[in-house]
């Protein structure tokens, strides 16, 4: 039993830290060019298919798909330019995994950063927030973690939990102190990014993507960090 829960940790590990990574050069590779860069849009997409569990290799396959479909067409029209016109093959490969492992060959069995590294990352995110007297409060959460980082680094998913929850609790400060025009050139931003791909996604994911995309603008305009560890790149 406690082999599996090791294998599972690999998995959780292997995947989590590499999930934006090998998303964003995979589609770069598959249309054909190294210097395209993602868009807000496609950032927080690829954000909805990691926090929603969609298997890398699924959404690596859906990429394939994709583009294998538009190499079949006579008539090609425009060049892809957001990672959410493969949206519906992501999805649709990921049915296709449901309820198949994640294959066991290639894991990273430890994380792709150091401890002196996961220290820094967090006493830079809580040297940020000092700043702003409404999230002392998460600092103060932040420089604990700092001072137990010898022991969270053994356990990082319990430690990605406690990001994700002072994460969330910071965007409801930010959220609450938004301006009603900020949040609605936010979304005006977002229907204007989004309209020529509305038709390839469901109503919920639509629902994931727009919540991923006007969180992470708000940050942004916040100037607030992200305190996720795949943010320490």
């Amino acid at each position: 039993m406690g082999a599996e829960v090791g294998e599972s940790d690999e998995r959780w590990e292997f995947n989590y830290f590499n999930y934006f990574t090998e998303v964003e050069e995979h589609f770069q590779k598959a249309r054909g060019t190294g210097l395209f860069l993602l868009s807000p849009v496609d950032w927080a997409l690829i954000e909805c298919w990691k926090d929603a569990g969609v298997p890398l290799e699924a959404v690596l396959r859906g990429i394939d798909a994709a583009f294998e479909k538009r190499r079949a067409r006579k008539r090609r029209g425009r060049e892809v330019n957001s990672l959410a016109w493969c949206a519906q093959a992501v999805i649709e490969q990921a049915q296709i995994l449901a309820g198949a492992l994640p294959p066991a060959s290639g894991l990273q069995t430890a994380p792709p950063f150091s401890l002196d590294e996961l220290r820094s990352f967090l006493s830079a995110n809580a040297s940020r927030l000092d700043a702003l007297a409404d999230y002392a409060g998460i600092a103060v959460t932040l420089r604990e973690l700092h001072e137990q980082a010898d022991t969270h680094y053994s356990n990082l998913e319990d430690l990605e939990r406690r990001l994700a929850a002072l994460e969330d609790r910071m965007i409801g400060l930010a959220r609450s102190q938004q301006s009603d025009e900020a949040v609605l050139a936010s979304r005006r931003e977002l229907d204007l990014e989004l309209r020529p791909y509305r038709a390839r996604m469901t109503a919920e994911q639509l629902a994931m993507l727009e919540r991923q995309y006007l969180d992470r603008r708000l940050l942004d305009q916040a100037g607030l960090p992200r305190l996720s560890l795949f943010y320490l790149r």
